[in-house]
């Protein structure tokens, strides 16, 4: 421990001495303002060679509206100015001769295409692919009013979801989620659960980034989906209120109220969000085993209340230091009642032996609790420097009453009944802390960083036989499981410039110590497993600007997706009075290799190759126990791989028409490793599309769907072609202040999913969905100063040099 210890200290030390190693390139900077000398944000600055109009590079501005275009060799160049409303600006020669250029104030100028006064409302577009990654901006996603933070992501493109809620990316699961560029410690349910409180009203993009470089997290096997949430940067106080109910099979409502007050010192915000009522869901399963054909079929009721609260505070000290603050609250309670019915069948025979009527009845109570501190430096000069602390709790109180009766075929007579109950509590405790650095070095720009994460779990699993009314505990079927983890991480990531020429490379060291420990009267001979282990996770990419509208570009990443804390734990728990579910103590992480190439077309259409390797791919798989039941355990089955083919293109017919549409076309290849799992390959196609309309008098209308062919699911479960088509409109009024808007999900109900699955002697036939045939209407009105213009919304999608390929 002393000398891993020593070894960060060195690197924090080294990150201090290289400050001083170089000095700033040369560097065109400048601010870009409109008429009323308000700041342009995301303004597109283009950078030419005056003597042949070689395009160099491109920048956008920031929110205040500033850019820098850094490492410009000596020479004379033009800018090019572009922003969505405004007439393009191109400035006067710009001669570079050893020193920097500041070209000061520039004013853009409003079109004026009409004779008539005009508003310019300028809007991101739905999709924007950037060289390193594709954002989902959800506000100008209509039919995304009323949902969850979860269900968001089956519309984020290019994002599959499995019927074990699992993400698939571009053929593969093990995705990262991120909240705010800050990586979730939560995974499995507990994760699923929680993105289901989040409201999308509270969102403002969702980000897809599939070859991340050395400066994010090494977990995520298919990259990171960033969760972006609002943040309004104008000046004043403003804020927003927002309604919507749900009604599929039950009624759900939603209602949020965010504010904001911001002066040139310091930025107080919050946001407050609720949703409650009840949703339903089913599944079948046809299994058989030994001869024998168990015909479950299961529904489920959710009555859902779900609150969540944020607050934060930024001062921004001077120009170059900022000092932050962030708050976050959820408390959610979720009541489920779920009904099955299984016939138990001998092969052969068309009446059932036997029928089991069981239920489940469970109270979920959730909280998560997490403060953030920051503090941010930056200078004109290259210089930055990010330090974060994070402290979290998240608490789940779980119990849970399993009511089980056999009855003969015909169901005329009770011949056994049996009742459990459970309390299932789970608690974890979660700190990290990081700091990052870049500074121009070797004219190009350096990046170091560490970090250090604790998470410590506790898992309790009391299990009691409901006897006569009263409540008996069972010591031999209770347990309790701790899990702590530690992970030491350091990285440097490099990105220079040659030409038309872009190189980015780094590495990242991350060190694991894990402690997993079963307490019960039940000998497994796993009650312990310890581990401590050091990965080394390089990447890398070279991008080539063949001129103005197209680049290619060549990248590389090794990830890990490392097991969830509960599928380690090796306990047997009842799910049913068939069913168990047990966690396996020595499953391994899985590693992914992927190489991407990319061409990018005037920077919206992409098109891009990639292949990706997993090794010790772990599935989750039902096996047979005895003559009659089944459990469902993890188990590394495979070595997978996954050639992917992507074709992304947002664009613009007309002035009323917009439409993205994005296509993924991949080959799954399992090659078992293990004896009981069924070696086997799929062709699959997965396509989103979504076309928007401005009507006349202020209305639009969206059409939108995605299309699955048939998939491979989580390895073991071969599915049917699956999809949903969606209809929403909106319509505006008082002055943009209320926006309303009318969804229609799934209207041809085309979402639910079929499939089966084989492992051993076990087979499976399944199909489930939930009530996602759904109408949705919101409300939102926005109130507040308008002393400063909301951001505008950038045309395309090019990004600061900075931001790594």
């Amino acid at each position: 421990m002393y000398g891993k210890s020593n070894k960060f200290i060195l690197i924090i030390v080294l990150v201090f001495l290289s400050m001083n190693i170089s000095k700033a390139q040369n560097t065109i900077k400048g601010i870009v303002l409109d008429e009323q000398s308000k700041p342009v944000d995301a303004a597109t600055i283009s950078l030419i060679r005056s003597s042949n109009k070689e395009f160099i590079t491109g920048v956008i501005t920031n929110n205040k509206g500033e850019f820098n275009i850094e490492n410009i060799k000596d020479g004379t160049y033009q800018g090019i100015i572009s922003s969505l409303g405004f007439t393009d600006y191109t400035t006067a020669l710009i001669t570079i001769q050893g020193e920097d250029v500041d070209l000061g104030r520039i004013s853009l100028v409003i079109k004026t295409e009409s004779l008539d006064e005009v508003t310019v409302v300028a809007e991101k577009p739905i999709v924007q692919v950037m060289a390193d990654k594709t954002v989902f901006n959800v506000q100008n996603t209509l039919s995304a009013s009323g949902t969850s933070g979860y269900e968001l992501l089956r519309k984020a493109p290019g994002v599959i979801v499995d019927n074990n809620d699992n993400l698939i990316v571009e053929g593969k699961t093990g995705v990262l989620i991120y909240i705010d560029d800050k990586p979730s410690v939560l995974r499995g349910e507990d994760l699923t659960n929680y993105l289901k409180t989040i409201q999308s009203s509270d969102v403002e993009a969702i980000e897809i980034i599939t070859q991340p470089s050395s400066k994010y997290e090494a977990e995520g096997n298919a990259g990171i989906i960033n969760i972006k949430l609002k943040r309004d940067k104008t000046l004043g106080t403003n804020g927003s209120l927002s309604a919507g109910i749900t009604y599929g099979d039950f009624a759900r409502y939603t209602s949020s109220v965010s504010f904001n007050t911001r002066n040139k010192k310091s930025n107080f915000f919050g946001t407050y969000s609720n949703r409650f009522g009840k949703s339903f869901s089913f599944i079948d399963l046809f299994r058989t085993q030994n001869n024998t054909i168990f015909d479950a079929k299961s529904e489920t009721v959710n009555d859902n209340n779900s609150n969540n609260l944020k607050l934060g505070y930024d001062y921004f000290a001077n120009k170059k230091s900022t000092f932050g603050i962030i708050l976050t609250g959820n408390f959610n309670n979720v009541i489920s009642d779920t009904d099955s019915r299984t016939p138990i069948i001998r092969q052969g025979n068309s009446n059932p032996e036997q029928v089991l009527i069981a239920g489940s009845d469970s109270d979920t109570q959730t909280s998560n609790l997490y403060a953030n501190a920051n503090y941010r430096y930056s200078d004109t000069l290259g210089y930055s420097m990010n330090i974060d602390l994070d402290y979290g709790q998240y608490n789940n109180d779980r119990t849970n009453l399993q009511p089980n009766q056999y009855f003969n075929g015909d169901e005329t007579e009770l011949q056994s009944e049996t009742t459990n109950f459970f309390s299932t509590p789970i608690d974890i405790t979660i700190f990290t802390s990081k700091a990052d650095y870049e500074q121009n070095f070797l004219k190009g720009k350096l990046g170091l960083g560490i970090k250090y994460s604790n998470i410590n779990t506790e898992n309790g699993f009391d299990f009691f036989d409901r006897i006569s009314g009263q409540d008996i505990i069972n010591l031999d079927q209770s347990n309790d499981f701790t899990y702590d983890e530690e992970i030491y991480a350091a990285y440097f990531n490099y990105n220079r410039k040659f030409k038309k020429i872009n190189l980015q490379f780094g590495l990242r060291v991350e060190q694991t110590k894990s402690d997993g420990q079963l307490f019960s009267r039940q000998d497994t001979g796993d009650d312990r497993v310890k581990r401590d282990y050091t990965d080394f996770f390089p990447s890398g990419g070279i991008t080539y600007q063949m001129n103005q509208k197209n680049s290619i570009a060549l990248t590389y990443s090794r990830r890990i997706q490392r097991p969830n804390y509960q599928n380690l734990n090796p306990f047997e728990f009842k799910l049913n009075e068939l069913s168990f579910r047990k966690g396996n103590p020595f499953l391994q992480p899985q590693y992914t290799d992927n190489i991407k190439l990319s061409h990018t077309h005037n920077y919206r259409l992409t098109t891009a190759i990639s292949y990706s390797f997993v090794g010790d791919y772990f599935a989750q798989v039902t096996e047979a126990q005895g003559e009659d039941q089944n459990f469902i355990i993890t188990r590394n089955v495979a070595d997978q791989k996954i050639i992917n083919l992507s074709i992304s293109y947002p664009t613009k017919i007309n002035n009323w028409w917009s439409v993205y549409y994005s296509l993924n076309a991949y080959r799954s290849i399992f090659e078992a490793t293990n004896q009981d799992f069924v070696s086997v390959s799929q062709n699959t196609l997965s396509l989103y599309g979504q076309n928007t309309f401005s009507l006349p008098k202020g209305y639009k209308m969206e059409i939108s769907g995605w299309f699955n062919s048939p998939s491979i699911w989580g390895g073991t479960y071969q599915i049917k072609s699956l999809g949903s088509l969606n209809l929403a409109f909106q319509k505006r009024f008082f002055s943009d202040k209320l926006t309303a808007r009318l969804a229609f999900n799934d209207i041809l109900y085309t979402s639910p999913w079929h499939g089966d699955t084989r492992f051993g002697d076990l087979s499976i036939q399944g199909n489930g969905g939930w009530d996602s045939r759904q109408v949705r209407f919101n409300l939102t009105y926005n109130f507040g100063s308008k002393e400063v213009k909301k951001s505008r919304k950038r045309k395309t999608g090019i990004e600061d040099e900075k931001n790594r390929i």
